[in-house]
């Protein structure tokens, strides 16, 4: 039987979400953010981000160092929309998707168009694309740091009565490791002809 050739679709996606302003963060957070986006990259996957500001364009611009690539989902209808209205980047995508769904639109757009999310020091915006994913039963990794966010979603998971629905959730201070741990949960998620098949 003839080899497959591997499609760009086979290609794991990771969404990293995370606050787009970052005032009330420290810069390890920042830091730490561009670190999450090469270890996508270095680790073979697409990095998938809400085409904002703060924590996720620190992961695009991590990708982007790394000679990745790097998909934004954004809440506008287009480009002009995007930069004048939402006042939101161009820069570290190769590929902008525009919604025109505004941001809790966005939100769910980018999580269903990703295998996988990580969540990064965040806001309301975050805790949004947390709980969709949570509903989803879709793999989420949680970097664990000096923000709240972690201890949050950890809260809202321990009160939600729905503990025992959080195995596909992985925790890690260690973006190489959390980036591990996120991708093995993808694989083991993926259909069988993925997981057995000869795909270069």
């Amino acid at each position: 039987m003839a080899t497959a050739t591997r499609h760009d679709h086979f290609k794991i996606k990771i969404a990293i979400s995370g606050a787009a302003e970052t005032g009330h963060l420290t810069e390890e957070a920042t830091l730490m953010a561009a670190e999450l986006g090469r270890e996508v990259v270095r680790q073979g996957a697409i990095l998938v981000t809400g085409a904002t500001t703060g924590i996720p364009l620190w992961a695009a611009k991590g990708a982007k160092e790394e000679g990745g690539t790097s998909i934004g989902i954004s809440p506008a209808l287009g480009e002009r929309e995007h930069v004048e209205v939402y006042k939101l980047p161009l820069d570290y995508m190769d590929l902008i998707m525009f919604t025109g769904q505004g941001y809790s639109g966005r939100d769910i757009l980018m999580t269903r168009s990703s295998d996988a999310v990580i969540i990064c020091a965040g806001r309301i915006g975050t805790i949004h694309e947390f709980t969709v994913v949570f509903e989803d039963h879709k793999p989420l990794g949680i970097l664990e740091g000096p923000w709240s966010t972690d201890d949050i979603i950890k809260e809202i998971i321990e009160k939600s009565n729905r503990a025992s629905e959080d195995k596909a959730i992985v925790y890690d201070p260690d973006p190489k490791k959390l980036v591990e741990k996120v991708l093995k949960l993808v694989k083991d998620s993926k259909i069988e002809y993925y997981k057995t098949s000869k795909v270069t």
